[in-house]
């Protein structure tokens, strides 16, 4: 083998294009030696993330960014996941934790999605290999303990001819602490100014190396308390102005804590309020309701989900022989998760209906009923928030990971070969317990006939016939619907005999299994004058199995937690791969290095065949310190085992509809008005019409999978520069250009987007149909709505990549910035094959045009200090408000020619501050605060990636910490 010096471009840590540092301790001695016989020096060759052939050259043709131990430590963020969130080429959150409806086996995991093109399409490793996934193909990348990563790489490129499916956006490497001696604790505390939100994480990692091996073991438990809506200016009420002190009042709900009585002949009544328990069941304790007899649901909402993690994380290394060793790692998580919105709004006439439960004439409480009324009583419809009972949802969720592998090398003449096969496997079990939803057909019992017994007591049923009192089998509890929250003894929610009996808990499970067999081999072919030609090639089997299984009653349909189906089923592949390295020139003018590299990557899978997808790159050095480099590669995404076997499953979802005169971005066009009559208003969740865009709907939608879905295509290229001058020591400047084509999307479809479809686009196959939706033909209300996953259409996004890093060591102490730059110059979304032009994301909702992060630090002796800012740039959302619409008359080319108001939002800017002191008994204590300026950004009414009117991906607030970190 012939060794080359290190170029000058190649500083250890001079690029943010990051490495894994992979070596095979065989390998290394067994060059030491050939080096001894040659009396030269050799360098180690490493494994960079990307590509599986080792090498000497750190820069590679795709672009890498890395994050270093001390990287993770100079800043306030505690767990793997807000560490990776923060960074600039990392869109939106997949499922926000401001999102307390999100329901499902995914929520309470923190899931990255490098582009923006979702986090099913961004593939995650831990050391190389695979991280589980759910049903719906995401990874949570917060159950690995901070306290055992080493570094993190991000692959900013496709990477599916090395990986396979799921790398269309790019790789996220996460590489643990191996080879450590010693012991390290750490404890991490901090809260937000307002004093709630308080974070806890408490470490402790312990390792020893010997002659033959070494073991490293990390535990980890972290704990983040939830937020509360009422506690934050822009959810205390759901649509604020951008004043933290005059919130807009409106968006409340129809329904409140009181009840509302509607008569027959449609006249709504209320209960009075006066500061005294009234008796429900006399009618002349009621009025006629009026606009203040509504309830905030977001009282009882959290903004900020709540946390807990278990984590046990081991790696471990064994020389079996001088030439073959064995490496193993073993993760161990448990994860708890909390959410809670208010009590439910039920209405005993369901819009969808599932369900009708009228007040009975013969029940007890029915002020207007036959005991009031002789004969002539009636039954009454009602209205009423379950206030009382607040809708809780605990996710839990247990992952066990285990990689075991052998691996070896070996010397033909003067080439050196690396091999490793091994296995992993990964499952999680999960547990979702939902509470607040009311058993319909209980409702339908205890709203039912009734009467007061010889004892004094309220009974279901009638005195000849009666049914026994309780919560069991053939019993029942009766209730009043009209008592005021909090009120016990009138047969209220506030009893806890009649919650017992209305409220059931439900329960859902999950199960997630990953299983993959693989062999590897890569070394050098022979030597050209330029260099060694390396080739790697493998062999991979994988199988994904995994079921979702909501209980009985969710399958049934008879709680207001809504019908669902089971989803189960699975799905097998073998892979074969090759990649080639070839060193064409070296040590000439104007080609001091010119390489390329070749991958290609055959998948069969047993659901819908197979796929070939190749790659191309090319390095190119005209000076020592200057590298341009470009990518061109094909990649592909499965469908998931959601996508092809989830069953049907009922929601009420949240949408805008376009056709509605008071926000609706299509209202008085001759397409809505050919389907809804004029002054048409979208309906409200608990009745009455919307007060805002984003209502829930009041029919549940149906949402299920389709099992003919095939794989995604795409394709991807780059070409950059990393520019390392001579003149100025420590000064490094990357650009790339990047470009991304996804065709044949899986869609993940909405009811906004269908109908956006129909009556803004104008495309006729997303119109009403048995299929997709159907309107009231005399109110315009829609009574049906179908969606679900779909191959069509492609989305393309282009944008740059611009770091510069810099250090300088002074008299004062040593300086360094590091500011990345991530510019989106398009983000086109087509849904349908037909012609007309795409939508445009860029710039709208989360979809940020620039994202730039700087980082300074200043370092003198034992003290440290970090300063970080953190900029979003400007978005537009639909405009919903007069005062709030700066652009309302904006036209775009989705809209065809369509003018459709929008609200410009400005840019943000968050600030980070850590002051650090490593104290001389080995141990480092750091003060911070994210948010150090409490900077808020302007509400967003179209709710993205969040719950509220707010943007779920900015800081809530100024959070302060305080670090400490012993070693030992």
């Amino acid at each position: 083998m012939n060794h080359r010096n290190l170029r000058t471009a190649m500083r250890v840590g001079m690029l943010p294009a990051g490495i894994a540092i992979a070596l095979a301790p065989a390998f290394a001695s067994a060059q030491e030696a050939a080096a001894e016989q040659q009396g030269a020096t050799t360098l180690d060759r490493i494994e960079v993330t990307g590509s599986r052939i080792r090498q000497v050259d750190l820069e590679t043709a795709a672009p890498v960014l890395q994050l270093t131990r001390e990287d993770i430590e100079n800043q306030g963020f505690s767990s793997v996941a807000d560490i990776l969130q923060n960074i600039t080429a990392v869109g939106s959150p997949a499922i926000s934790r401001t999102s307390p409806l999100s329901s499902g086996e995914a929520v309470g995991g923190q899931y990255i999605d490098l582009r923006n093109l979702g986090a099913n399409r961004t593939l995650i490793l831990v050391n190389g290999k695979r991280l589980g996934i759910t049903n719906d193909g995401l990874q949570d990348v917060a159950q690995i303990p901070a306290s055992m990563v080493e570094r993190i790489e991000v692959l900013k490129d496709g990477a599916s001819t090395i990986y396979g499916s799921d790398a269309i956006a790019g790789v996220v490497n996460i590489i643990t602490r191996k080879n450590f001696d010693g012991a390290e604790a750490n404890a991490y505390m901090g809260q937000y100014d307002q004093g709630d939100g308080t974070r806890q994480v408490y470490d402790f990692v312990m390792g020893f190396t010997g002659d033959r091996g070494s073991v490293t073991a990390g535990v980890e438990y972290s704990k983040e308390d939830p937020v509360w809506a009422r506690d934050r200016w822009f959810s205390e009420v759901r649509f604020p102005t951008g004043e933290k002190s005059t919130p807009r009042p409106g968006g409340l709900s129809a329904t409140n804590q009181f009840g509302t009585m509607i008569r027959a002949d449609g006249s709504r009544w209320n209960l009075i309020r006066d500061g005294q328990d009234r008796d429900a069941s006399d009618f002349a304790n009621y009025r006629p309701r009026n606009g203040t007899d509504v309830s905030n649901p977001n009282q009882q909402s959290t903004v900020y989900s709540g946390i807990e993690r278990r984590s046990v994380f081991l790696n471990g290394t064994f020389d079996i022989t001088d030439n073959i060793h064995f490496d193993t790692d073993v993760l161990y998580t448990d994860r708890d998760s909390f959410a809670q919105n208010a009590g439910y709004p039920y209405q005993s006439v369901d819009p969808g209906g599932n369900w009708h439960t009228p007040i009975s004439a013969d029940s007890y409480y029915n002020p207007v009923g036959n005991r009031a009324n002789p004969g002539a009583g009636e039954d009454v419809e009602f209205i009423r928030r379950g206030w009382d009972v607040p809708r809780e949802v605990n996710n839990s969720l247990t992952t066990f990971r285990f990689t075991g592998a052998f691996s070896g090398s070996f010397q033909t003449g003067e080439h050196f070969w690396d091999w490793d096969v091994g296995y992993l496997y990964n499952q999680n079990e999960g547990k979702q317990i939902s509470t607040g939803n009311l058993n319909t057909a209980a409702v339908a019992k205890a709203v039912g006939p009734s009467f007061l017994n010889a004892q004094g007591v309220v009974q279901c049923g009638t005195a000849a016939d009666p049914i026994p009192l309780g919560f069991g089998p053939g019993a029942c509890t009766p209730w009043n619907p009209m008592v005021p929250a909090g009120v016990t003894g009138q047969g209220g929610l506030a009893d806890p005999g009649v919650q017992a009996f209305l409220y059931l808990p439900g329960q859902a499970l999950s199960e997630t299994e990953t299983k993959s067999y693989f062999a590897n081999i890569s070394g050098t072919l022979f030597t050209l004058p330029a260099g060694d030609v390396g080739v790697a090639v493998g062999y991979e089997y994988r199988s994904e199995s995994g079921y979702f299984s909501p209980d009985a009653l969710a399958q049934t349909g008879i709680s207001t937690d809504l019908a669902s189906g089971p989803t189960s089923g699975g799905y097998s592949l073998d892979e074969v791969y090759a990649e080639l390295s070839i060193p064409l020139l070296a040590d000439l003018p104007f080609a001091k290095e010119l390489s390329v590299s070749l991958a290609t990557r055959y998948s069969d899978y047993d659901t819908f065949g197979d796929t070939t997808n190749s790659k191309f790159g090319f390095t190119w050095k005209p000076l020592d310190q200057l590298l341009v480099r470009g990518t061109w590669s094909e990649g592909f995404r499965a469908p998931t085992v959601a996508d092809l076997y989830g069953g049907v499953s009922q929601s009420f979802e949240d949408y805008t509809d376009p056709c509605d005169t008071s926000f609706g971005s299509a209202a008085g066009s001759a397409a809505c008005l050919a389907d809804v009559p004029a002054g048409y208003r979208q309906p409200a969740q608990s009745g009455g019409v919307a007060a805002g865009p984003g209502e829930q709907s009041p029919i549940p939608f149906l949402s299920g999978s389709n099992p003919n879905l095939t794989p995604e295509t795409s394709e991807s290229k780059t070409l950059g520069f990393v520019w390392s001058p001579t003149f100025a020591e420590g000064l490094n400047l990357t650009l790339d250009w990047w470009n991304i084509r996804i065709d044949n999307t899986i869609v993940p479809d909405s009811p906004t987007d269908i109908l956006n479809d129909c009556y803004i686009r104008g495309i006729g196959s997303r119109c009403q149909s048995a299929t997709t939706f159907m309107r009231d033909p005399n109110t315009g209300e829609l009574t049906f709505l179908s969606f679900g996953g779909r191959n069509a259409g492609f989305q393309e996004t282009e944008g740059f990549d611009f770091d510069v890093n810099y250090s300088l060591a002074t008299d004062y102490g040593k300086f360094s910035v590091a500011w990345l730059n991530t510019y989106v110059s398009k983000n086109e979304l087509k849904t349908d094959s037909l012609e007309g032009a795409p939508q445009q994301l860029n710039g709208f909702d989360g979809n940020f045009r620039l994202r730039s992060n700087m980082n300074l630090t200043w370092e003198k002796g034992a003290f440290g200090v970090s300063w970080g800012m953190r900029y979003y740039s400007g978005t537009k959302e639909d405009c919903y408000f007069d005062d709030r619409c700066s652009l309302p008359n904006y036209q775009a080319p989705d809209t065809n020619g369509t003018v459709v108001p929008m609200n410009e939002l400005g840019s943000n800017t968050f600030h980070d501050l850590q002051v650090r002191w490593n104290a001389p008994w080995n141990a480092t204590v750091a003060v911070g605060a994210n948010n150090v300026f409490e900077h808020y950004a302007a509400p967003a009414y179209n709710q993205p990636n969040s719950g509220f009117s707010y943007y779920g991906g900015f800081d809530i607030g100024r959070f302060m910490y305080l670090k400490y970190q012993q070693r030992f």
